[in-house]
């Protein structure tokens, strides 16, 4: 049997949300989006984000990679406060992104170019392309893969960074759904061999708990913690698992949907 990677690993980070509120300034006025948010991510530990369209998942994971500076709170990657973007903390969005003039291999390597050790870090795109089962199609084009080929792409660049933490915007969210529950297996599988923290927004419950060690629900907008359901279960899990469908029915009704079970 598979397992979840052990904590303490020396390339998985504890990430620490103390206490975090932030908004945004509109023509209408001010927009609260989250509102005193505390979250610990141990070493190694794959979390999940669910709740309404809107809320707020996103912003904490910007906040997290370092792409915005929240209003108030402290978010700490290995009890440093998170100031700026590092390749630490890679985020894989919805859209893969991919340059269309660069050929695959080209556009995995862009992160090792941008930093200048390309030249003696070439085996690790080749070794991420493996990772993703892509090492045959190092020379194609990004118009000649499918969608889920893409987003393939968009891991390896990810992963060729080796990074301590990896933070997921509903990288799934465009696929169709074959292509997507493949994909996830495939995910599970990346994260239990490189051993990094993962942070996962979603809108699929069920895909939240088939990945996740635990769960955490946000409310309505501004978003607050409304209930962390960890999900204490073995690797390889199995979908028509009735435990899952259980943990399915006690997140739908923290989410309000518990009527439609």
């Amino acid at each position: 049997m598979v397992s979840a990677p052990a904590e303490g690993l020396p390339n998985a980070s504890r990430i620490q949300v103390q206490d975090v509120s932030h908004g945004f300034e509109t023509p209408q006025g001010r927009l609260d989006v989250l509102r005193e948010i505390t979250l610990d991510i141990a070493p190694g530990e794959f979390v999940a984000l669910l709740g309404a369209s809107g809320c707020g998942k996103s912003t904490l994971l910007r906040l997290i990679a370092g792409l915005e500076r929240a209003d108030s709170g402290t978010i700490l990657q290995d009890d440093l406060p998170i100031a700026r973007p590092d390749p630490s903390r890679i985020v894989v969005f919805q859209d893969p992104t991919l340059f269309p003039w660069r050929k695959v291999w080209d556009n995995v390597a862009l992160g090792l170019e941008a930093r200048g050790v390309l030249k003696q870090e070439k085996a690790r795109v080749n070794a991420a392309l493996e990772k993703v089962g892509l090492h045959s199609f190092a020379q194609v084009w990004p118009h000649q893969l499918s969608g889920g080929m893409a987003q393939r792409v968009a891991l390896a660049r990810a992963l060729v960074n080796d990074p301590k933490l990896l933070i997921l915007d509903e990288p799934l969210g465009k696929l169709d759904s074959l292509t997507r529950l493949e994909l996830q297996v495939e995910l599970m599988t990346l994260w239990q061999r490189s051993g990094f923290s993962a942070l996962l927004v979603t809108h699929d419950v069920e895909e939240a708990l088939f990945l996740a060690q635990r769960v955490v629900i946000f409310s309505p907008r501004p978003a607050r913690i409304l209930s962390e359901i960890p999900v204490d279960l073995p690797y390889p899990r199995r979908r028509g698992d009735p435990a899952l469908a259980e943990l399915r029915h006690e997140i739908l009704n923290h989410l309000g949907l518990g009527q439609s079970w």
